[in-house]
This record gives C-alpha cells, sequence and structure tokens, in this order.
C-alpha cells in the first residue's frame, strides 16, 4: 500500500507547521496495517493522518 494523494498533502501542511514552530520530528512512519501516516513532533505530539486526509492530533 501506498499513502493516498490526499494523506500526503496533510503530512506536507503538517511537517510545515511543526517546522515552522521549530520543533523536531522525531519519526515518520506509514501504519500499512491502519494504512495512516504517523509523525512523532517533540518528545509528546503524535500526528496521524487517516486515508482521506484527516488529521488526528494527540
Amino acid at each position: 500500500m501506498e499513502p493516498t494523494p490526499e494523506q500526503l498533502k496533510s503530512f506536507y501542511q503538517r511537517s510545515v507547521r511543526v517546522s515552522n514552530l521549530l520543533l523536531p520530528i522525531n519519526l515518520v512512519r506509514f501504519d500499512s496495517r491502519t494504512n495512516r501516516i504517523v509523525m512523532l513532533v517533540g518528545e509528546t505530539i503524535q500526528i496521524e493522518m487517516l486515508p482521506n486526509g484527516k488529521v488526528i492530533i494527540e
């Protein structure tokens, strides 16, 4: 499986926002089990991009 165009657009937008805040992106992974892109930002922020492009921030 590959990320959807909507996921890639969300990933790009979040990456730019995080870098503008000068926060480190520690991990980026495409989880093929759930078809989600997962980013770990700083020490506590987890961002997930769903296949439809929606974003979950925890």
